[in-house]
This record gives C-alpha cells, sequence and structure tokens, in this order.
C-alpha cells in the first residue's frame, strides 16, 4: 500500500463497499432486462464475447475457456443457444474436424437490444446528474479500470 494511514485503509473499504453495492444493483438490473428478452446471463454473456472475438469465430471449448466452464456445460449452453436461433455451428474452412460458432442476425439483434436497454436503464439513472459529474465517474471507473488490468497479470 503506498499509504499506511488510517483515511487510506477506510477510503479502501468504502470504495470497495460501494464497487460491490454498485455491480450488484447493476447485475440484478441487467438480469431483468434478459428476462425481458427470453435470454439467461450466460447465454447473453456467450454473446458478448462470441461478438467480441474480432470476426474469429471461436470453439465451443474455446469459449467455454473464456466463460470458466467445463466443456460439458458449454456444449449445453450452445445447443439451447442453437435451438433458439442465436447461433450456429459450422466447419472450419481449414479443418473440417473443427467445429465454430457463428453469431446469427437473430443474436447480433438480441446483443443490440439488450445493450440498449440498458442503456435507457443508465441514462434514466443518470439523467438528474451534472455532465461534468458523469466525466468524472467515467475518469475514474477508467483509471480503476486501467490498474486492475494491469496488476491482473
Amino acid at each position: 500500500m503506498p499509504q499506511s494511514d488510517a483515511s487510506f485503509e477506510q477510503s479502501i473499504v468504502e470504495l470497495d463497499r460501494l464497487i460491490r453495492h454498485t455491480n450488484s444493483i447493476i447485475r440484478r438490473r441487467g438480469r431483468d432486462i434478459l428476462q425481458e428478452f427470453d435470454i439467461t446471463p450466460p447465454q447473453f454473456d456467450a454473446l458478448l464475447i462470441l461478438k467480441s472475438n474480432k470476426g474469429e469465430d471461436l470453439t465451443i471449448g474455446e469459449l467455454g475457456e473464456r466463460m470458466y466452464l467445463a466443456c460439458s456445460t458449454a456444449t449445453d449452453l450452445i445447443d439451447r443457444m442453437e435451438r433458439n436461433g442465436l447461433v450456429e455451428r459450422t466447419r472450419d474452412a481449414n479443418d473440417r474436424r473443427v467445429i465454430r460458432l457463428r453469431v446469427l442476425e437473430k443474436g447480433h439483434q438480441m446483443v443490440e437490444e439488450v445493450l440498449a436497454a440498458r442503456k435507457r436503464y443508465l441514462a434514466e439513472v443518470l439523467q438528474d446528474v451534472p455532465q461534468e459529474d458523469i466525466q468524472a465517474m467515467i475518469r475514474s471507473m477508467t483509471q480503476l479500470d486501467q490498474l486492475l488490468r494491469e496488476k491482473r497479470g
């Protein structure tokens, strides 16, 4: 710790409490939003991961690794998503033994609609907060995100 005084310690305790509490509220509201779209949190997380992979389709094993799921759990998740028309399995062009996952139009649309609903929720919450305060929150969260990424290694 760079500082050892009691006020620094109290600040850390309060920051930890605020992060956990805020995260809990946002996750709970996020689950409510997902229910409106008839998709589970793991399915939505999988769609986000598959969409964010810069155009390269993942295998079920790769998706499972990124989601910290057992291969059988990831397979069950993809089975349900495939039945719901969100993703499809395709053969790898270079190695026909490899099965890759591709997000279908319904999956892309689902992500966009859910993210739009989440943005509307946050906009509603922050509507009376001055823009400079919102920018200060963004700067603080960006700094925390960067520090956490650096320490992750």
